[in-house]
């Protein structure tokens, strides 16, 4: 499968991206800045975004949208912020969705 791959964080998480030719979507902390560009994302059909984690949040309500559709794969990944748990989460729903059950989830 071939497809655009956009990376969205602020500009220390896009950087090095941004070196390797990807797409790049720098924001700062305003959420409607953050909610434009994730529906640019989604409007111009990118097949892979990563996200930030601490951005992800207030990304969510447009991503949220399409997390059943098969593109975009929307990946959640901690940066140099300590992790709120929000990329665990939404990787283990990712996984729910894809094999029936959250392997990530701890069941004590």
């Amino acid at each position: 499968m071939e497809g655009k791959v956009a990376v969205l964080g602020d500009a220390d998480f896009v950087m090095p991206f941004s070196a390797l030719g990807l797409d790049t979507f720098a924001v700062g902390q305003r959420p409607e800045q953050i909610i434009e560009s994730a529906r640019k994302i989604i409007d111009d059909k990118y097949t892979l975004v990563v996200v930030a984690e601490n951005i992800a949040p207030m990304a969510e309500e447009v991503f949220s949208t399409q997390q059943n559709l098969p593109t975009p794969c929307i990946v959640v990944v901690p940066f140099t912020t300590a992790s709120g748990g929000f990329a665990t989460k939404s990787l283990g729903e990712a996984l729910k969705r894809a094999m029936g059950i959250n392997i990530l989830q701890n069941n004590d």
